[in-house]
């Protein structure tokens, strides 16, 4: 969320238009019904969600879901041992590099990468693993870092998977020119740790995934702007606010809040949702080249990854 753009003075949503964690999770438990089977909280950020352990106590509680997050790990250490115990099963954090001048000008911030550290230290302690590493690669950003974040990942026993710089929004001065394949990040890494190819643990797996042939576990890259998977995709977001979303790239989505607030049954909050995935041809990926550039997707910060 660069500066620029959400400064002191950008007009964040008021409380009243923010769902409450009951509202979150009686969708939730309609996802589920429908079909659902993995749960991730992201953000944002989402440890700035004030008691967010309560929202973790709620989903499981009502739910049987996989039960995961996604954070930035800057507020983690203080809070990883309140998730465990509410009942998150594991947690992806994002660390683009592990030098600070790299880190801290890729993500716009001010605290060390000493700070992340200690959150993926108490992670570990309170078991939320396994621990994945999430690094967007920028050309002529941190593309020096990959080999460090590998290294830093086969010591740990952790998976890192490295994601091409993406369109999304429109606040990250996306070009194509700033994306490194993740060809060539896999090139990199088999030059120093030899790789093979591993099959994908299920259908839809956004990662494609290598085996260190050491055995010093695997390393992953996400390839959505070199080589689209919206063939496979089988993810919807639920923003903040309570709109659902069927593509990273949407524009706009379906409002589920309204329906929720007025006393909508399940079985009708759950008829919306299903005319909606049963119809909707999101394939922004796939469709980058001929799309129009006069509509930017909704910011990342949105919805989520």
């Amino acid at each position: 969320m660069p500066r620029e753009h959400f400064g002191p003075d950008y007009p964040y949503l008021p409380r009243a238009a923010v769902l409450s964690f009951e509202e979150i999770s009686r969708l939730a438990g309609i996802f589920e019904a429908l079909g659902a089977e993995k749960l991730r909280l992201t953000g944002g950020e989402p440890l700035l969600r004030r008691d967010v352990h309560k929202l973790v106590e709620l989903l499981r509680a009502c739910s049987s879901m996989e039960l995961a997050m996604t954070s930035n790990g800057s507020l983690l250490h203080r809070q990883a041992q309140a998730l465990a115990d509410a009942g998150l099963d594991r947690i992806t954090i994002s660390l683009d590099s592990t030098q600070d001048a790299t880190f801290q000008a890729i993500n716009d911030v001010e605290f060390s990468v000493d700070r992340v550290m200690a959150g993926i230290d108490a992670a570990q302690v309170a078991g939320l693993e396994p621990i994945k590493i999430n690094a967007v690669v920028r050309r002529n950003v941190n593309e020096g870092s990959i080999l460090e974040l590998a290294s830093f990942g086969r010591q740990r026993g952790h998976t890192v998977r490295f994601i091409e710089f993406m369109d999304v929004g429109h606040t990250n001065c996306w070009e194509q020119s700033n994306v490194v394949p993740a060809s060539e990040i896999v090139s990199r890494i088999h030059a120093r740790f030899p790789l093979e190819p591993i099959q994908p643990a299920y259908r839809g797996e956004v990662a494609t995934r290598y085996r260190y042939l050491d055995g010093a576990g695997e390393v992953g890259v996400i390839a959505s702007v070199t080589a689209p998977f919206c063939g496979d995709c089988s993810r919807a977001r639920l923003s903040a606010d309570g709109h659902l979303y069927t593509c990273l790239f949407a524009s706009e989505g379906l409002d589920l809040r309204a329906p929720l607030r007025r006393g909508d049954s399940d079985e009708e909050l759950a008829r919306l949702i299903e005319g909606r995935w049963a119809t909707h041809t999101d394939r922004y990926s796939e469709q980058r080249a001929v799309r129009s550039n006069n509509v930017a997707p909704v910011e990342m910060s949105y919805i989520g990854g």
